[in-house]
């Protein structure tokens, strides 16, 4: 289980990394001829609107409980509500539904590289005034857990199992018969994602290698240019 002190820094920027994801499908949805998320009220930052009781807050709890009971550590799964969209309403659905899709990786990304630079800038003003270190050395910790979280999300979504969104991607890639039994295959995708994680973890570990190597090589980076403040390391521990 994690200690409060790491729920305490994952906690917000893992909440505000799940908004901006759903924000960014509904923005680019809306951009595209649909305003199903803009009458449902959720191209808005308050997280209220994007929690699901289930998703958010029963499952991921039932993850972590399950694997603190067992003694062993693995992954745990949650998300904020599906932004509403339709693409019927798209000016292009093709294309409209790829883009809405990627989105909100899209939207990751740009948080992980936010947080690369919101260390580096901490990491500047730690240095110029010490007497800020402290301060600063948390929010550092935060933005390097930002930087795990949004590279766990981009490459989770990115999984070609339906729903997540890397399977709208497939889906449009593929000839249509073949498309097709792709979709109805869709209402099994949370089983086979379970039944992964479960019988066959290995194989997650090794599709979100990529972007952990990534986010590890950025941390590496700013810790070798002298960016990573003494004061972040107790908060990473």
């Amino acid at each position: 289980m994690p200690t409060l002190q790491t729920v305490l820094l994952v906690g917000p920027v893992l909440l505000f990394s799940m908004v901006a994801h759903e924000i960014a499908h509904g923005y680019v949805a809306l951009r595209q001829g649909d305003r199903t998320a803009l009458e449902a009220g959720r191209l808005s930052w308050n997280p209220v609107r994007h929690i699901d009781p289930i998703l958010t807050i029963l499952l991921p709890l039932l993850m972590l409980v399950g694997s603190s009971a067992i003694g062993k550590g693995g992954f745990v799964i949650g998300g904020a509500k599906p932004v509403p969209v339709n693409a019927a309403n798209y000016r292009h659905p093709r294309r409209g539904d790829i883009l809405v899709s990627l989105a909100g990786v899209a939207a990751n990304l740009v948080v992980a590289i936010a947080c690369v630079a919101l260390i580096a800038l901490a990491g500047v003003l730690g240095r110029t005034a010490e007497a800020l270190a402290p301060t600063l050395g948390i929010f550092q910790a935060m933005f390097a857990y930002g930087i795990w979280i949004n590279a766990g999300l981009i490459a989770f979504n990115l999984l070609p199992v339906p729903p997540l969104d890397g399977s709208h991607v497939v889906m449009h890639l593929l000839p249509r018969p073949l498309a097709i039994r792709y979709v109805r295959f869709g209402r099994y995708g949370i089983v086979l994602l379970f039944a992964m994680m479960l019988f066959w973890p290995r194989g997650l570990e090794i599709w979100l290698t990529p972007t952990q190597w990534a986010a590890g090589s950025s941390l590496v980076a700013l810790v070798e240019h002298g960016l990573v403040l003494p004061t972040a390391a107790p908060w990473l521990r």
